[in-house]
């Protein structure tokens, strides 16, 4: 439902037809029966806050009828009471009808005096006993534009400075208004009305119409010159109802005064470091010549500076040039609003340099090398010592100066530095590989001047080795050494040894070499280059006969190319080496030994000597095994068996066997041995005379020798009556070969003593077959032939006879096949026994 104002629609003009004092009777009721309505609608509405709003100043007559006041409908035996309470009730500027409920007002309102009243309403009973209430009651006064605008100075004056920029305010025009803020009618403009004088341009000026703010236009700020015009008058205007052509208005002089542009940067500045001439003492000003000023400061980089309110720029603490020597300065003139006048001033301010830093040592993660035989001169490093001062000033101008070395030279330093570079140079001293050198060395500043800083460095050298010494060899001769022929290929021989007294272990490489002595590569090295050692093994089988010894030359050099006086010719040792023919068991003269002897030979009776087969054999030592009676004993050395003690136990026949061990003496692992057959008989009666026949002892033993002949070999023959006889009791025998020509060019005889000879083959080659080689033996004046039999054949490497077998042609039948075999055993049988027949005789005579 809405709601009428006073002096507004039907209702307010029926009023002012009326009494003034009350409303209508029927209106009343009308109205009564509306707001029980609302009540009974929406009943909310009716105990919300109440407000009423009039105008200011209102002309008319009063009291004044405001408004019917929502109340809701009470339940009540007597009649309700409808009142308003307040302080401005009380003074009677306000009432209520008690049983219609109308407000009205007594007097005119006025908004700039007060702009809203509070009251309260209650529905109270006759016995005044509370209702309903209470309910805050509101009465806005509503404004009308009663009141004209007025400047806030009559007159005014401003600098302005030239070079100010368009449109910043140097100054600002205020004007009040008593009106309602926020309506039109206190919605202000400002104007220029005039501009005196009008040059160089009529608008050299503007003004904000809003806020008041009074700047230059674009031709103002570029014409502004305070030669030509210094002073200019404004006339400007205020209004209210803001763009409205109705308004009330108001009018202020405004007198600019130009001065002309201080607002210049200062030239460079230099400020020492670590300065005590701190805020609030300046170092340099800056101003700006026009109207109010803030003066803003920023740095870059950032840094200590300040401008104060006069312009005055000052460090609030000390300034590090090694932290930053330069800064640039902007500084800008700003009004009241922030806003800039023109445009920033930059000053660039340098930090002068102090003497504050001492030099600074580098850090080596690693010690300098430098090679051991360096020439004197020869620069190692260079210390380069750092000052955070000046580069370009005294402050950090560095020398040097060693102090010491350790471990000192033989003469002192081994080593010097540069008064100015700090360059480490090598002196005229030898250096010593693997040394590490300490150097201490004076840094200083201001070139070494007093009053300046410095610190001590330390420089490391190491000392490099280099291939400066060949390797040698820990003996000039090594030997000789024997080896036997048959010594299998790969077997050490010997072992030389070289050192090298570098300390690289690249430069103690050894390679060795045989350089001489050995042109078919008999020999090989098997080297081991680090450690120095070097094994002569055996690469090819040895050949005595045409080669019995070797003088190996071995020369033993770097791997790296050698420096300095290590240049000389490589070292060379000498491994001799002789080949000996290899040693074999010896061979005895026979396999074995059967002597015949009566059981009452005597003891002491030499019954044979056993000798080696080949007379050139190496000595040998004679002993017996089984010798478990005693009855013998055999010379260590010649081999002479005797009879030891009594033989026989007394019966007619015993056989006494004995085994003779023989052994070369320089090697007793080589033996032989050879069973030796004593036959005792009883004693005969008288012995019968002796046939004067000569006795001749031949072995029995089948003879065999290898063609072609490699090594010595031959028959040992013997002329002893009796395998007891010794050549001491009987003449000496002579042998000679038979004097057919193809036995004289097949075969040798030579005596090897007054009892024994040795026949040997004459040619390397003979026919494999059996031999009878004619040999006449002469004894005592009488001479007699004997038939040497010999078996020449192909042997193996154990010496054996390697029989060939012919191959028959056809096949055979099984009874020819043993008709053969059978007559071949009969003729080989008819054979040998024509051949040992009279040896057999011989041998049956001596018994």
């Amino acid at each position: 439902m809405g709601q009428e104002l006073p002096g507004e629609g039907p209702a307010w003009e029926a009023l002012q037809g009326e009494d003034k004092r009350r409303p209508p009777v029927m209106a009343t009721i009308l109205f009564g029966i509306f707001c029980s309505f609302i009540y009974q609608v929406v009943p909310e509405a009716v105990t919300s806050e109440l407000s009423v709003e009039i105008p200011e100043n209102y002309a008319g007559n009063f009291p004044l009828y405001l408004k019917k006041l929502k109340l809701p409908p009470v339940h009540s035996d007597s009649p309700a009471i409808i009142q308003v309470a307040g302080e401005d009730v009380a003074e009677g500027l306000f009432g209520v009808e008690s049983d219609s409920g109308f407000l009205f007002v007594t007097r005119p309102l006025d908004r700039e005096e007060q702009a809203q009243y509070n009251l309260q309403v209650t529905i109270t009973a006759e016995d005044g006993s509370l209702l309903w209430g209470p309910q805050p009651l509101i009465v806005h006064v509503k404004d009308v534009n009663d009141q004209v605008p007025q400047f806030t100075k009559a007159d005014y004056t401003g600098t302005l400075s030239q070079g100010t920029h368009a449109g910043i305010p140097f100054l600002y025009l205020s004007a009040t208004d008593g009106d309602e803020p926020g309506t039109a009618n206190s919605d202000l403009r400002y104007h220029i009305l005039s501009q005196t004088p009008a040059q160089p341009s009529p608008d050299m000026f503007q003004l904000e119409v809003r806020t008041g703010a009074l700047t230059l236009s674009e031709k103002g700020s570029s014409e502004l010159d305070p030669t030509i015009v210094s002073h200019y008058q404004l006339l400007v205007q205020v209004k209210d109802l803001g763009d409205q052509t109705s308004g009330h208005r108001t009018m202020a002089t405004v007198n600019v005064v130009v001065v002309e542009n201080t607002w210049f940067s200062p030239d460079s500045i230099h400020l020492a470091e670590n300065t005590q001439d701190l805020c609030p003492n300046s170092f340099t000003h800056v101003h700006w010549s026009g109207g109010d000023v803030q003066y803003h400061l920023e740095s870059q980089p950032p840094g200590p500076f300040e401008v104060n309110e006069e312009g005055n720029i000052c460090v609030t603490r000390e300034l590090d040039r090694e932290i930053q020597e330069k800064y640039q300065i902007t500084v800008w003139a700003r009004n009241m609003e922030g806003m800039v006048y023109s445009d920033p001033l930059v000053l660039t301010v340098f930090v002068t340099d102090e003497n504050d830093n001492p030099p600074n040592c580098p850090l080596a993660d690693s010690p300098s090398e430098v090679l051991e035989l360096s020439s004197s001169g020869t620069e190692v490093t260079r210390l380069q010592a750092t000052d955070a001062d000046d580069p370009n000033s005294p402050n950090a101008h560095v020398v040097y100066k060693l102090l010491s070395q350790e471990p000192p030279g033989p003469e002192g330093s081994s080593f010097s530095v540069d008064l100015h570079t700090g360059a480490v140079t090598v002196q005229d001293t030898p250096l010593k590989a693997g040394e590490l050198y300490k150097l201490l060395v004076l840094a200083a500043d201001l070139a070494g001047e007093e009053g300046g800083l410095s610190s001590t460095c330390e420089v490391s050298i190491k000392v490099m080795d280099v291939n400066d010494h060949a390797p040698v060899f820990s003996a000039s001769q090594y030997g000789p050494v024997s080896l036997s022929e048959d010594t299998v290929p790969g077997t050490r021989v010997a072992t030389v040894t070289a050192t090298d007294a570098d300390l690289d272990p690249a430069y103690t490489l050894i390679d060795f070499s045989i350089v001489e002595g050995d042109p078919n590569g008999t020999f090989v090295l098997d080297s081991d280059q680090r450690s120095g050692h070097a094994d002569v093994r055996l690469q090819k089988k040895l050949d005595y006969a045409s080669t019995p010894s070797y003088e190996l030359v071995i020369m033993a050099k770097n791997l790296a190319e050698l420096m300095g006086t290590g240049t000389g010719p490589p070292a060379t040792t000498t491994v001799t080496v002789l080949v000996e023919e290899p040693m074999h068991p010896p061979l005895l003269s026979q396999e074995s030994y059967e002597v015949t002897v009566p059981a009452s030979t005597p003891p002491g009776t030499i019954l044979l000597t056993i000798t080696p087969e080949d007379p050139q054999s190496p000595p040998l030592r004679f002993s017996m095994m089984n010798n478990s009676k005693g009855w013998l004993s055999i010379e260590e050395h010649s081999g002479e068996v005797r009879i030891a003690s009594k033989l026989g136990t007394g019966q007619p026949k015993e056989i006494y066997t004995v085994q003779v061990v023989a052994e070369i003496i320089d090697h007793p692992s080589l033996t032989t041995t050879a069973a030796l057959v004593l036959h005792i008989e009883g004693d005969l009666p008288s012995p019968a005379q002796k046939s004067p026949s000569i006795p001749v002892s031949v072995s029995s033993r089948l003879q065999i020798l290898c063609t072609p002949q490699k090594v010595p070999q031959g028959v040992v023959i013997s002329g002893l009556q009796q395998e007891g006889e010794h050549a001491a009791n009987a003449d000496s025998y002579s042998f000679t070969l038979g004097k057919d020509p193809t036995v004289q060019r097949e075969w040798r005889l030579r005596a090897l003593n007054g009892t024994h000879a040795y026949l040997t083959m004459a040619l390397s080659w003979l026919e494999p077959q059996e031999y009878f080689v004619p040999v006449f033996l002469t004894h005592s004046s009488q001479t007699q032939q004997l038939q040497i039999r010999v078996v020449v054949c192909l042997c193996n490497s154990e010496r054996r006879c390697l029989i060939k077998v012919g191959r028959m042609k056809g096949m055979p039948t099984l009874l020819s096949a043993v008709g053969i075999m059978v007559g071949t055993l009969v003729a080989i049988g008819h054979r040998l026994f024509q051949t040992h027949k009279p040896n057999l005789e011989r041998t049956s005579h001596n018994t």
